[in-house]
């Protein structure tokens, strides 16, 4: 068991150099922000948009096959997200429970209009408020309406479980797969320095932005050296053959108390082993060491992605919203 192999979900991709690699890592957070925040608010074509665009860059940008095609990349997630979205089409909405009113029958006031729309949704459901709302949000003018989609003995899909279904399906996949591609496609220095960037208006309020991307590039770094330990105590442990139907439940908890202990004494002394490298290296504090993470400047080709940025928001804005 190799845990560096086995879950390269986000680990950074060196070779070979795509033209993602070569944006400057700012624009590239932006958009990140982007994908991550328009889907607020959106229209379903909007959601299944962002899965296409998310799609088609993976495939024109170069990336390996090798990579994307690994069941923790984009075709695994992918698969994930179908799953997620066909066990919420053929869950139940909610919808289709049955309503019992406050009122007895014969104070109920409904008219034709509205028995039909409840028909619609359920024979059973009779609730003045739920009449009114579906026949005000849901009945298109001049079109026959159907709640449900498809049904067939207990399968059954509405227009509630397709909607959250959808939902649910895009926005896992892009929350997932649009970091997942900026962290393979960016080093950590550069999400850094960019962050470092960015950051740099918050001074005026006295804040420690160096310290935080300091911090945030020690951890980043961090992260191989706790899987490799891992992967070392798991490794010794197994070449031991122990018998654990012969020690029992007590015992074999003892045993992982005490490779627990021996992991967190081997991350302490690696800390301070980081620390001691800084010390001897000068590093005492941003003011006296001046960290050069990475040396950002706009180019041709960032200034083509800032503008597709725009045109991006402007779609956004003008034909993603929901239709209330």
């Amino acid at each position: 068991m190799d845990l560096l192999r086995s879950l390269p979900l986000g680990l950074y991709l060196e070779q070979p150099q795509t033209w993602l690699h070569k944006i400057d890592p700012r624009v590239k957070f932006i958009w990140l922000m982007s994908f991550l925040t328009t889907y607020t608010f959106a229209n379903n074509e909007w959601r299944m948009l962002l899965v296409v665009l998310l799609v088609l860059t993976t495939l024109i940008s170069g990336i390996p096959r090798r990579v994307w095609q690994q069941p923790q990349q984009m075709t695994g997630l992918l698969l994930f997200a179908f799953l997620v979205f066909a066990i919420g089409c053929i869950t139940p909405d909610g919808l289709g429970l049955h309503y019992q009113s406050r009122l007895p029958a014969y104070q109920v006031v409904t008219t034709p209009a509205a028995q039909q729309a409840n028909s619609a949704v359920s024979p059973s459901v009779s609730t003045p408020y739920l009449t009114s709302q579906v026949v005000k949000n849901k009945q298109p003018k001049g079109k026959t309406y159907n709640y449900t989609l498809f049904e067939i003995a207990w399968f059954k899909i509405t227009r509630r479980s397709f909607d959250l279904a959808l939902r649910l399906s895009t926005i896992l996949f892009t929350v997932l797969y649009s970091t997942n591609l900026y962290l393979i496609t960016t080093a950590p220095e550069e999400i850094t320095a960019a962050i470092e960037n960015l950051m740099h208006p918050l001074r005026k309020f006295k804040l420690p932005i160096t310290e935080i991307t300091l911090t945030l590039t020690l951890s980043l770094r961090f992260i191989p050296l706790v899987l490799e330990e891992i992967q070392n105590l798991i490794r010794a442990v197994m070449t031991r053959a122990i018998n654990w139907k012969k020690l029992g439940f007590k015992s074999a908890i003892k045993i992982w108390l005490v490779v627990i202990e021996r992991l967190l004494e081997n991350l302490l002394l690696r800390a301070e082993q980081m620390a001691s490298a800084m010390t001897v290296r000068g590093f005492t504090s941003p003011n006296q060491h001046k960290v050069l993470w990475h040396d950002l400047k706009l180019k041709r080709r960032d200034w083509v992605a800032i503008i597709i940025l725009a045109l991006f928001w402007g779609v956004r804005l003008i034909f993603g919203n929901e239709v209330s």
